[in-house]
């Protein structure tokens, strides 16, 4: 993809897949990967980054004879994930008026100075 994603976008992401379930780190790497090349390495530290703030929490379940820590979404990472949509929605707007050669109206310039 021609774009690149930014810290609070990787992090909106992860909160959005957990928020529809718990995930563990393989196939929350694999569910972002579907739309953006990223690796093991560089979302590990989001998960923990998205732990220390309090907007995940883990946990361990045994698996074929083996423990998974799972990832679940926290009331705090609810919040975040809200902000985040809400910020992403305004953006997103902001970029495909510029793209749709719209831009801002006067208005919204001076607001925006």
């Amino acid at each position: 993809m021609t774009y690149q994603l930014t810290a609070p976008l990787l992090d909106a992401c992860v909160l959005g897949i957990v928020r529809s379930g718990d995930a563990y780190g393989y196939t929350l790497t694999q569910k972002v990967r579907q739309v953006v090349d990223i690796s093991e390495s560089t979302l590990y530290p989001v998960l923990r980054r998205l732990q220390k703030s309090n907007c995940l929490r883990t946990y361990d379940a045994p698996f074929q004879g083996r423990n998974r820590r799972y990832y679940a979404i926290t009331d705090e990472g609810k919040r975040m994930l809200d902000f985040y949509e809400s910020e992403w929605n305004e953006y997103k707007n902001k970029i495909d008026g510029l793209i749709e050669g719209m831009g801002l109206t006067p208005s919204e310039e001076i607001m925006e100075e």
